[in-house]
């Protein structure tokens, strides 16, 4: 037979109040003391809440979704889920996710936020068309949190990062070294803009501003292997570059294999820097100079999708801008 919460309150000695504020993870401030006997109670008891009748009472799913690029192994995109699913729990929501890569995936997640599936969905995603497809229509959209420099409608929040400005810096550093012959390796989306944007618009901005006309642009920086193998090309041409922006981490440390590999010196030879400041960087040889955030640490950007579901009153469209900076270390 199932336990229940007033089983679980006279065991802790509680009111089936504090139960409900313990088990469904509410802000409402109790004791820690009393916080352990309840869920020690409902530990012993076997207890979990009825999370569907739950729901049926506050018409609510008592889901939420994370929309993004891929389905993981993206260290940034790896953390914004761990910090996710932790508020999750704490707040009595499972996860849902969703991942979106193309056109059709976009339109497909949008048809299924809309089915009402979720209370709130956090939204991830790099490229532009595929942000404005998710929120083109606003009939049932759930509210929302957009991780990227677009502007969102009414009921939905923003965190923005400066990225190209951060990325200008670190090609401005290369320039200022006498590094003249600079390649950017970029993402595949990055290439099929009707503009240079974010990453691409850093690179191409301090070239200009330098009066360097040059552009080295090549594709590469979406897996290890990739960037290798266009690193290795690019290092045999006859004009091969003497620095490399690598559109992230991962492809930039593939580009001091490749560069080892083909005998040339990091720095001396071929400046590199990637984008991501994701920890592997520390340990590659040299370490690796990046432009990114100074912490991974996603909890305010998930605090403003449960803010906004346990308001009251509908919030006010919100905003974040969360600062990049370049790191400069021992690859350039």
């Amino acid at each position: 037979m199932r336990s229940t919460a007033r089983q679980v309150a006279e065991l802790a000695n509680v009111s089936v109040a504090t139960v409900s504020y313990v088990l469904s993870g509410r802000d409402r401030p109790v004791a820690a003391a009393t916080r352990k006997r309840v869920l020690d109670a409902a530990r012993q008891l076997g207890y979990t809440p009825d999370q569907a009748a739950r729901s049926l009472r506050r018409r609510r799913t008592q889901r939420v979704c994370l929309v993004q690029s891929s389905p993981g192994g993206v260290p940034s995109e790896e953390r914004l889920a761990r910090d996710l699913h932790e508020m999750a729990d704490v707040h009595g929501y499972s996860v849902i996710t969703l991942a979106v890569y193309s056109r059709a995936r976009a339109r497909a997640a949008a048809d299924v936020l809309r089915s009402g599936i979720a209370d709130g969905a956090l939204v991830n995603v790099a490229v532009d068309e595929l942000v404005h497809d998710l929120l083109a229509e606003p009939a049932g959209r759930p509210p929302m949190v957009v991780v990227h420099d677009v502007d969102v409608p009414e009921g939905c929040d923003v965190v923005r990062t400066p990225e190209a400005e951060a990325c200008a810096e670190a090609v401005e550093h290369l320039l200022d070294q006498g590094r003249r012959r600079i390649a950017f390796m970029a993402q595949r989306h990055e290439l099929y803009r009707d503009r240079p944007v974010g990453r691409l618009l850093g690179y191409t901005t301090a070239l200009d501003r330098h009066g360097v006309t040059d552009r080295i642009i090549v594709s590469g920086a979406d897996d290890r292997v990739s960037a290798y193998q266009t690193a290795a090309e690019l290092l045999a041409s006859p004009g091969r570059p003497d620095a490399v922006f690598a559109a992230s981490d991962r492809a930039a440390i593939s580009v001091i294999r490749a560069a080892r590999d083909a005998g040339l010196r990091v720095p001396g030879d071929l400046a590199v820097i990637g984008v991501g400041n994701v920890g592997e960087g520390l340990i590659s040889n040299p370490q690796l100079s990046t432009v990114g955030p100074l912490r991974h640490d996603y909890t305010d950007v998930v605090r403003l999708l449960f803010d906004r579901l346990q308001a009251e009153e509908p919030l006010p469209a919100r905003e974040i801008v969360r600062p990049w900076t370049f790191l400069r270390r021992g690859s350039s």
